[in-house]
């Protein structure tokens, strides 16, 4: 058994941190929370005192690429891949997620990769070759033929095996539920709408799979078991997403206030990605090489996602924490970037840990994300005090980082 004392315990539901602490640990569960002098000290326990730093849920990233590498210049986000073998993708990504282990994130949900490689890498770590962080893969997300995930511009000779999943007709997209299924991923990633350059002012959004296709899709992963993340954009193709049944909207934009009543009375949870809308918003004003209407877009979804962020909380949907780490940004170095942005647009520290472990926790299914009786101990304990300045999880010197009770760092 583990007892931690701490001079503050922040639990990750959003609670007021409580000072002078304890949380003792057997197994890989958390069995008692509370403060010191109610928490017994079973005799033989290792004890850690540490009055001078906080205790934290192990942090969750709800929006990840692992087989990326966060390349500064988007075009290389494909175009990497064409030099590496899948299993040497698999091999760069299980340091990618040390990486992102050793930066405080016990936990990240994988949004698409090729192949199997995440899924392999899943179950590499949970088998022990490697140390990583709790992953959630959904193997490739699921697209139309020219869509978002199975962009053309290649030479016409050119081919790739298992690079992209494109699915047409409400068919073929209970086919690639399955597909995915069967290659063992935990999830499903679709693209039902994505952004639209040709009228960025008034039209920044485009369907691109059908109400129909969306809705084939959710039906089946449902019917299975597994949850359904949303590429989207905004508009009415993202409000069709809602309605079909897709349980994360990833992005999104520009959404209505009607759309968000939806959400929060359907549960279905907003992951905004607001850093990776700054940095490659950042690049493309500044890249002669792009068009007016990518330009107008980036500056037009600037605005749009602080906008939204903000009504999204007024209308009571849970928003979680999602970088969208190796597109455009680093794994581990980036991850907490997308909580510091949340604090930016209004979130308090402690709120931002709360996105970034009980609901991240919920929106992934695992029992975590919370300091609690019961709950896995993936924790964190931090010289400082984050819930008055996130910066001091930016420094791995700042922290100890246990998986499942195990110390790792």
């Amino acid at each position: 058994m583990i007892l931690i004392r701490v001079g503050k315990l922040i639990d990750g539901t959003g609670s007021a941190p409580m000072e002078g602490a304890a949380l003792l640990i057997e197994g890989d569960r958390i069995v008692a929370v509370g403060r010191q002098a109610d928490i017994a000290f079973p005799e033989g326990a290792e004890v850690i005192d540490a009055p001078d730093a906080t205790l934290i849920p192990g942090l969750i990233d709800a929006h990840v690429h692992l087989s990326y590498s966060g390349a500064p210049d988007p075009r290389l986000f494909r175009a990497e891949l064409v030099d590496l073998n899948y299993a040497l993708i698999s091999l760069r990504a299980a340091k990618y997620a040390h990486d992102t282990l050793l930066s405080g994130f016990t936990a990240v949900r994988d949004m698409h990769a090729p192949g199997g490689t995440i899924i392999d890498l899943r179950d590499a770590v949970q088998a022990g070759y490697v140390t990583g962080p709790r992953i959630m893969a959904c193997g490739m997300g699921l697209t139309v033929t020219g869509g978002h995930m199975d962009q053309g511009g290649f030479a016409d000779h050119v081919s790739f095996r298992d690079f992209t999943s494109p699915c047409d007709g409400p068919d073929a997209f209970r086919k690639g539920v399955r597909t995915q299924m069967r290659r063992g991923a935990d999830f499903i990633k679709v693209n039902p709408c994505v952004g639209s350059r040709k009228d960025p002012d008034t039209k920044p959004y485009r369907f691109e799979m059908t109400p129909a296709e969306m809705r084939a899709a959710c039906d089946e992963a449902h019917e299975m078991g597994f949850h359904v993340g949303a590429h989207t954009s905004g508009g009415p193709p993202l409000r069709a997403a809602v309605e079909a049944g897709c349980d994360t909207i990833e992005h999104g934009h520009w959404i209505d206030n009607e759309t968000l009543d939806l959400m929060a009375e359907k549960g279905t949870f907003l992951v905004p990605t607001l850093l990776v809308n700054k940095v490659s918003s950042a690049h493309t004003a500044n890249d002669p090489g792009a068009s007016w209407g990518s330009k107008r877009w980036g500056e037009n979804s600037l605005d749009a996602m602080w906008e939204r962020l903000s009504r999204a909380r007024a209308h009571g949907v849970r928003i979680g924490s999602g970088s969208d780490a190796g597109f455009m940004l680093e794994h581990g170095i980036c991850n907490l970037g997308e909580m510091e942005c949340l604090v930016e647009g209004g979130f308090s520290p402690v709120e931002a840990i709360s996105a970034a472990t009980a609901t991240n926790a919920d929106i992934m299914g695992l029992e975590a994300g919370r300091l609690q009786p019961g709950k896995l101990a993936d924790l964190v304990l931090v010289k400082g005090d984050p819930a008055t300045d996130l910066a001091v999880l930016r420094e791995r010197q700042n922290l100890s980082v246990f998986l499942g009770g195990k110390r790792i760092s």
